[in-house]
């Protein structure tokens, strides 16, 4: 029987960890085989801050995607984020010792090699070396130096840099739930394989990811990424301020956020009013749509000046590093309401929500196309590209795993049903809830197995 490449990306988020089966089709696309999704317990701002509860969300997401695809997951390509993400620009050479010869794989691996040994700050790591234009003799602006003859090779790096306590615990989180860990991929990235076509990548586009802890971001140029960020505010900040400004309980507020937040508070009449049922026999409150939109433009405001203040820091300005396909928004936060408007207002560039149906078979699922989706799908994306054999049909498995899964944890879903009374012009409703250098990464992925094997 032929081997069949499935591929397996777990996004370990803040709100949700998701964990998504798949392969591609006889026509190059990506077919989703199964999905599992638990919420997000342990993770703050999109790094592991208690790695049990971590631990027993995976296992329960990992469970759901086995179950519904009928394949068991032996290794992840896993998204990584968090505040503590940050990129540089660097340039490094490399004489060759015979330029009568064309220049090969090898040399540019060797240039990178060489930028892998950058000394860092203490307790930081590189995770990708991502090489720009390339340099050859002093003859600029070579996008594939390969097969060119030349002695100096010279090229600009994009470099993006993490904290190497917080790649371990997510490492170890990982193993300790009984799957190997096959890949590390930088979550705006994947995000941007997902949902960005390669015309949008050569004119210049910015990818802003609003996840529920953080804020990702990606700008490309001339199919080339350069610049990434991540902001450590998203969707569950905003998620804190109506519950503060309401004085109601998160639950409400998250709720009130998806049903009836807008970006934009023009678009509520000062008569629309939602009644929220008190707890343990207290009276409802009331709250005025228009004032739940102030609080949710407010901090949406906040975030994307922060993203426009690194988007102006990149040089968008600048007539040659100009993004012509302005701006794509993906991630959970993209479907608030009005947040397209918003952004198209305070940055002035043209504006897209992005979905990840780029990349997907027809047949597939409509929820999986939900930018919600967006990184894990990116993430199976990368899988596939590894061509690693990351799941088995569970009738093929030959023996359980040796190391048995503890009880999954059941967590609570995360769309938790509320009845909500909706009050519009005082009429009462009642509404209920509705490419690097793979060389590079194994021996990456290699060198945290190893670090984990020996803290055992």
């Amino acid at each position: 029987m032929e081997k069949e490449n499935i591929a397996v990306g777990l996004d370990i988020g803040t709100t949700k960890i998701v964990a998504m089966i798949g392969k591609k089709n006889e026509y190059g696309k990506l077919e989703i085989l199964g999905v599992g999704k638990s919420k997000s317990l342990g993770v703050a701002r999109g790094v592991v801050n208690n790695i049990t509860q971590t631990i027993q969300s995976i296992q329960q997401a990992v469970l759901e995607a086995e179950n519904k695809s009928g394949y068991k997951i032996k290794d992840v390509v896993v998204g990584i984020a968090g505040q503590h993400i940050r990129s540089i620009q660097h340039s490094d050479y490399i004489i060759r010792s015979s330029a009568e010869e064309v220049i090969g794989g090898n040399d540019i691996q060797l240039l990178i090699d060489q930028v892998n040994k950058l000394a860092m700050l203490p307790g930081e790591e590189i995770i990708h070396v991502l090489p720009q234009e390339f340099k050859i003799d002093g003859q600029s602006e070579i996008k594939e130096p390969i097969g060119m003859y030349g002695g100096r090779l010279e090229s600009s790096f994009h470099v993006v840099v993490g904290q190497a306590s917080s790649i371990r615990n997510v490492g170890r989180c990982i193993q300790s739930s009984g799957i190997e860990l096959s890949g590390l991929t930088l979550e705006p990235l994947a995000s941007a394989d997902a949902v960005l076509s390669q015309d949008e990548k050569d004119a210049g586009v910015a990818l802003i990811d609003i996840g529920g802890g953080t804020t990702d971001l990606a700008i490309f140029k001339d199919g080339i990424i350069r610049h990434t960020a991540v902001i450590p505010f998203g969707g569950n900040v905003i998620t804190e301020d109506i519950k503060e400004g309401c004085s109601i309980i998160e639950k409400q507020a998250e709720l009130l956020k998806v049903k009836f937040g807008s970006a934009w508070p023009g678009e509520n009449k000062d008569n629309e009013i939602v009644s929220i049922p008190g707890l343990r026999g207290r009276e409802p409150k009331e709250i005025s749509l228009k004032n739940l939109s102030k609080v949710i433009h407010a901090r949406v405001v906040e975030i994307i000046e922060q993203v426009f203040t690194e988007i102006k820091d990149y040089g968008h300005e600048d007539p040659r590093k100009k993004l012509i396909a302005g701006i794509v928004l993906t991630g959970g936060g993209a479907q608030l309401k009005h947040i397209k408007q918003l952004v198209e207002y305070i940055t002035g560039m043209d504006t897209r929500i992005g979905y990840p149906n780029e990349h997907l078979a027809g047949n597939s699922d409509e929820e999986i196309s939900s930018p919600l989706y967006a990184t894990a799908v990116g993430l199976v994306m990368n899988s596939i590209e590894n061509n690693t054999q990351s799941a088995v049909r569970m009738d093929v498995v030959e023996a359980p795993r040796q190391a048995p899964r503890p009880p999954v944890f059941q967590a609570p879903e995360i769309e938790e049903e509320v009845e909500t009374e909706v009050v519009v012009n005082r009429k009462k409703v009642v509404s209920t809830g509705e490419k690097i250098s793979r060389s590079f990464f194994d021996r990456y992925v290699d060198k945290i197995k190893d670090f984990l094997d020996n803290a055992e």
